[in-house]
């Protein structure tokens, strides 16, 4: 239950953060926003605050802002239609009533002549006694009614196309940059509150370091001449050498000693691998100040180390191993929840980092896919068609949910294995 709770708290999260940042900077940029949605799947509920509905809804594996004039609109309103006007008290339209009209008696029935619910904002309609044509002004948010389902209109300067290719990327990139500025603020505050391991050890009695005559407090700033700035720079140079001879230079009361020590060994079932161990326990450094560059340290780290394992399909080495989908980074909050709070924290952290790198790949469906297209519409100085771009995405979406289909296969038949 703790695993269920923390895996649905984690993403819950992160999705609001990446969710919100599109949605503020979209309104910033004076852009309509139908619903900001947390979830997928059917809606648990919802509530509506200005111009905007919020939603919860039952799957915890995503979320969206849906921005006016990102998409087609569903209802169109042609000459010939008949509709249901309602008005304010200076005549103005406020809400069109589409189909089910009798269920408005307070409507007042016309025929379309002429519309436009974009730019002018009227509707143009037959006198039926002297037969000129009579204009009705439509309200800035008049309300559009159609299967009993009511959907703000959208004029020209309140959708997504209107506003400066600035505006529109900024609206799109937010999301990612949300999820940065979290994992940022969540290593500070982990760090500066519980600590962070640095190269400083202290030994473990009877280990190959202790033998070796490494003390506590004792700092190490090279294996076999490569120098190790951090912890993380250490166990992996260190864990690349198992039973293995290696050369340890540390720092001691301000000179630098070397010692000649053979490693350990500890089979890690994760990664199917023994790695080195010389049996050293980290000393943790916390505060503020030491907190805020190992967090930037820690930040670059989780983001390039994406790049590392895509890199292996160079190299023909790549595995899907490497790349987990929902069961997959259940069981890893699995492992954080039961290793601590410190953990689940740090993995939240690295969680954020990926989401947010991973919707910047310029791949259809994702953010960075939609940046792509701004930066096409940049250089060729017009967008792409609605209806390209529509395929496209739809294309780029489709072979994302094969991925993950994939992965999930793939999570699920590990459990078994």
């Amino acid at each position: 239950m703790n695993t269920l709770l923390a895996f649905i708290a984690i993403f819950s999260v992160l999705v609001f953060v990446h969710e919100w940042g599109h949605l503020f900077f979209a309104k910033r940029a004076g852009i309509l926003c139908y619903e900001f949605a947390i979830g997928m799947g059917p809606k648990l509920f919802a509530f509506e605050r200005n111009d905007t509905i919020y939603t919860v809804r039952l799957l915890p594996i995503g979320g969206y802002v849906r921005m006016a004039g990102e998409e087609p609109e569903q209802t169109v309103i042609r000459p010939g239609y008949e509709v249901g006007l309602v008005f304010d008290d200076q005549q103005r339209v406020t809400e069109i009533i589409v189909n089910n009209k009798s269920k408005h008696p307070e409507a007042h029935v016309v025929q379309v002549e002429r519309i436009d619910l974009v730019h002018d904002l009227y509707i143009e309609t037959m006198d039926e006694d002297s037969g000129e044509l009579i204009r009705y002004s439509i309200h800035e948010k008049a309300i559009i009614v159609q299967d009993e389902v009511a959907q703000m209109n959208a004029p020209w300067h309140r959708q997504f196309g209107s506003k400066s290719l600035g505006a529109r990327a900024m609206a799109i990139f937010a999301g990612p940059l949300m999820n940065f500025i979290l994992a940022y603020v969540i290593l500070l505050g982990l760090f500066s509150i519980a600590g962070f391991s640095t190269n400083q050890i202290d030994p473990i009695e009877g280990s190959p370091a202790e033998q070796a005559g490494l003390q506590a407090g004792d700092l190490i700033v090279a294996v076999d001449g490569n120098a190790t700035e951090r912890w993380q720079d250490m166990q992996q140079a260190i864990g690349e050498r198992p039973n293995q001879d290696v050369a340890i230079t540390f720092e001691r009361d301000g000179s630098q000693q070397e010692v000649t020590l053979t490693t350990g060994s500890n089979y890690v079932s994760e990664i199917d691998e023994e790695i080195g161990v010389i049996g050293v326990a980290p000393l943790r450094e916390s505060g503020f100040v030491a907190a805020v560059g190992e967090s930037a340290t820690t930040f670059v780290d989780f983001a390039t180390s994406i790049f590392s394992t895509l890199g292996l399909i160079l190299t023909g080495e790549f595995s899907l191993d490497y790349i987990s989908g929902p069961v997959g980074i259940y069981n890893i909050t699995d492992s954080a929840v039961a290793a601590g709070t410190y953990q689940v924290f740090f993995f939240a952290a690295l969680l954020s980092v990926n989401l947010g790198v991973i919707n910047l790949f310029p791949i259809p469906a994702l953010d960075g896919g939609r940046l792509m297209f701004l930066a096409y519409e940049g250089i060729r100085g017009k967008p792409v068609s609605p209806e390209k771009e529509g395929a496209i995405q739809f294309i780029g979406f489709a072979l994302v949910m094969l991925l993950m289909i994939v992965v999930t296969w793939n999570d699920i038949s590990k459990l078994f294995s």
